[in-house]
């Protein structure tokens, strides 16, 4: 017998973005003509935001959501061209980057994908206005020490990242105090958002969002793909299209994700571009998992290979238990 081996692929979120990073992928087949209908549907020039804006243009919310989706799933096709994605493959998506992973996974078209989060990035980008607030990286310490600290505070865990992440949002005051008098054992990293993600401040945007939402038609996925929510597995599309608006206002559980992944037995991850945030997770919060962040088509031989090999592993075990 032998033992199968699986793998996973991932889509980042917001913070993940770098001037020019839609740059290497224009070359790709019909990466032009699908840009041109995506920045269509959101009224944003894709293709100049993702190759000549500066880091500053595409720190704003309202950009680098949409951006950030496109990126992934322009991506994406490209990975599928080269070669069809294994049965016994998991998607995940990191806060916005469950929006590219829903679309991946078949729930629905990638063009909903992308428009999605434009009204997403937009109505957050609006919510933040109303209410000064933000977000800081607590880096270390014990989970509960932290999350207790958080509660003294006043403060959300927006972000229940793994590895030794947790991101507080909330009030700015709170905040400075967090940095002032830290958890035992951990640091803080202010981080610069526009407001508290993840929160009760984005209630706004949740309900925008879900007026939008009821427009889109879904379908259940065709492969396992995890919720931010409490990182299991769902099958039905219209819950998960509930979840992903309401995620605006909830915590995001990638150490749950990543727990799934542990116990599906995952021994592999390519991450979509623009990676590198997920992988780095991956490696601190399940060490020895293989990781594969795709950033350019240079790394694309890399991913196929990785993806061809489990791939291989899952035919295997599927002969022998016939």
């Amino acid at each position: 017998m032998f033992s199968e081996r699986v793998i996973a692929l991932l889509a980042p979120g917001q913070g993940s973005q770098s001037p020019g990073m839609l740059t290497p992928w224009l070359e790709a087949e019909g990466a032009r003509e699908q840009l041109a209908d995506w920045s269509e549907a959101t009224g944003l020039d894709l293709v100049r935001l993702g190759t000549e804006a500066d880091a500053e243009e595409i720190k704003d919310t309202a950009v680098t959501q949409p951006l950030v989706v496109a990126l992934t799933l322009l991506a994406a096709e490209e990975l599928c061209r080269r070669i069809d994605l294994p049965t016994n493959l998991t998607i995940a998506g990191h806060s916005v980057g469950e929006l590219a992973a829903a679309a991946l996974a078949g729930v629905f078209r990638p063009i909903d994908a992308v428009r999605l989060a434009a009204v997403r990035g937009r109505e957050m980008a609006d919510a933040c206005a109303l209410e000064a607030s933000g977000m800081s990286a607590v880096l270390g310490g014990e989970p509960d020490v932290v999350l207790a600290r958080l509660a003294e505070l006043g403060l959300d865990p927006a972000n229940r990242n793994g590895g030794g992440q947790i991101v507080a949002a909330g009030p700015l005051d709170a905040l400075s105090a967090l940095s002032e008098e830290p958890p035992e054992g951990a640091r803080v990293r202010p981080l610069a958002v526009a407001g508290a993600f993840h929160t009760r401040f984005m209630a706004p945007a949740e309900e925008a969002l879900r007026k939008h939402a009821e427009s889109v038609e879904v379908a259940h996925p065709v492969r396992p793909l995890l919720s931010n929510f409490d990182g299991g597995a769902q099958d039905d599309g219209a819950e998960i299209l509930r979840r992903l608006v309401a995620q605006v206002t909830r915590p995001v559980r990638w150490d749950a994700c990543m727990a799934t992944l542990a116990d599906q037995g995952v021994t592999a991850v390519v991450e979509l571009p623009p990676a590198g945030a997920l992988v780095g997770l991956v490696k601190r919060g399940m060490k020895g998992t293989k990781t594969v962040p795709l950033k350019t088509p240079a790394d694309l031989d890399k991913a196929v290979q990785v993806i061809t090999e489990h791939a291989a592993d899952a035919d295997t075990t599927s002969e022998t238990t016939r």
